[in-house]
């Protein structure tokens, strides 16, 4: 099967640096996973992601997105169908006075005709438990219910990836959390594949696959316990390690435990049996 994102030696470099932020950077990316992207600041984390939008050029290499290569400025607006970003301040995304002109909002400028567009409006709203929010101001609404009309917009065009460039960072817990289960969501229940940028180590739990980045270059890449099982790796380039799997390693060196257990509601379950 072919990757939905194919990476090959990419390299970036901002104008007036002397090292790329990338380097030689080469991934594939396959359908329907849900990706979490880890890194030190400088990592090259949100600048992967927007080249991968086309918003930036890569200095060399190539990215192909299902079947297109982004190069090529006659597929780009048909690639930019494809796959979706939201970014950090949902403020900055809205553009509309109201929810469900929001979410109109590209599909009129792409041309979709009005009862197509009601239709995707209203579908999409209601999957992300938008329907009631419908008729409001966007700035009535929490920065998790923002982020939310984001994720509609690009939900509404159908697109087969969705990026979250620390789409979380200037959220609260519960929006955090709003915005983590739509994207679970829509990951599960559309087959949407997720590439979800953060510096919340928890928030990499739910990814079926860990990307970790350091000084332009894939230092690790693997399932959440094959990463975190390298905590030392990860503490020497400034990360941390979730507290399910700190807590896991304290309990291994008292022999309560054999292995690492990642997720915090087994963990949980396991504790109740020490009781």
């Amino acid at each position: 099967m072919n990757p939905i994102i194919q990476i090959r030696n990419l390299t970036f470099r901002y104008p007036h640096s002397k090292e790329p932020i990338l380097k030689d950077l080469t991934l594939d990316l396959q359908k329907g996973q849900f990706i979490a992207v880890l890194g030190p600041n400088g990592s090259g984390k949100s600048t992967l992601a927007k080249l991968l939008i086309g918003i930036l050029q890569p200095e060399k290499g190539s990215i192909v997105i299902n079947g297109k290569p982004l190069q090529n400025e006659e597929d780009i607006w048909e690639i930019r169908k494809t796959i979706g970003i939201v970014f950090q301040n949902p403020d900055n995304q809205i553009v509309a006075p109201t929810v469900e002109d929001d979410v109109a909002f590209g599909l009129e400028n792409q041309g979709i005709p009005s009862e197509e567009i009601r239709i995707r409006v209203d579908e999409v709203l209601t999957k992300l438990g938008l329907m009631d929010y419908k008729h409001v101001e966007p700035h009535y609404l929490s920065g998790g219910q923002k982020q939310k009309v984001a994720i509609a917009g690009i939900l509404a065009m159908k697109p087969k990836v969705i990026i979250f460039d620390e789409a979380t960072s200037m959220l609260d817990p519960q929006g955090r959390k709003e915005v983590i289960e739509a994207a679970k969501r829509l990951n599960e229940t559309e087959n949407i594949t997720v590439i979800h940028i953060t510096h919340f180590i928890q928030e990499t739990l739910f990814a079926n696959r860990v990307i970790v980045l350091n000084e332009g270059k894939v230092l690790l890449d693997g399932t959440p316990k094959e990463i975190f099982t390298q905590g030392q790796i990860l503490k020497e380039i400034g990360l941390d390690v979730p507290l399910s799997v700190d807590l896991s390693n304290r309990l291994i060196e008292k022999g309560l435990l054999k292995d690492i257990i990642v997720d915090e509601e087994e963990l949980i379950m396991k504790l109740w049996t020490f009781i």
